[in-house]
């Protein structure tokens, strides 16, 4: 069976892409349109073209977990947060759960439940993060919930910390989130379980237990 990445094109779903190829992890790369093709295609890694505004329940077809590291994206407004933080994330954990998944890994955001207290402009993001980590928590699949500080693309260094007392700073490269995303693709025993992830000296193993 196979892990589908939805958000694969991002700029965590390709690093977690190329690792899990490395590793020799079936994944299957869900993507928007063909345009998107040739990335994914030159590493050998299969795609399915599927929208989380559109159709998607095919996307899942031969996988027995998902990776959900989606987003809006910083360019656009409230209406794409809606729809693809909330919404999409709200339809694919209920296709996880109608079609007996056993497991599903959120990419979250730190303190997404408090929204309240984020920059104005990052309140509606936030808000789409709590409600969708709350849905995936009452839904019938299994769980694990990673919340990333701020995002940085600084190099891989696979030592990380799950608070923010232990890592001194709220930021973790998305290099890092890849590579913990690994892990919990790897580890089937982790769930229903909630990280905090920073840059840190622990060794994600260590750190996700």
């Amino acid at each position: 069976m196979k892990t589908l990445i939805i958000g694969a094109n991002g700029k965590i779903g390709r690093q977690f892409c190329e690792l899990a190829r490395a590793a020799g992890l079936p994944i299957k790369a869900m993507i928007r349109d063909s345009d998107q093709q040739a990335w994914f295609r030159e590493r050998g890694i299969e795609t399915v073209i599927a929208d989380l505004e559109g159709e998607l329940r095919h996307a899942f077809s031969g996988c027995d977990q998902v990776v959900f590291s989606a987003g809006s994206g910083p360019h656009t407004g409230p209406d794409k947060t809606l729809m693809i933080d909330l919404h999409g994330a709200v339809r694919a954990a209920d296709l996880a759960s109608r079609l007996g998944l056993p497991r599903f890994m959120m990419v979250s955001a730190m303190r997404a439940e408090r929204p309240l207290e984020a920059p104005e402009k990052l309140r509606p993001y936030m808000a789409a993060k709590h409600a969708a980590d709350a849905h995936l928590r009452a839904s019938k699949v299994a769980q694990v919930i990673l919340k990333p500080g701020r995002l940085t693309d600084e190099p891989a260094t696979q030592r990380v910390a799950t608070t923010l007392e232990e890592a001194g700073d709220n930021r973790v490269s998305r290099a890092n989130v890849a590579h913990a995303l690994l892990h919990v693709a790897q580890t089937r025993s982790l769930q229903d379980r909630e990280f905090v992830l920073l840059d840190g000296q622990r060794s994600i193993a260590e750190a996700l237990t």
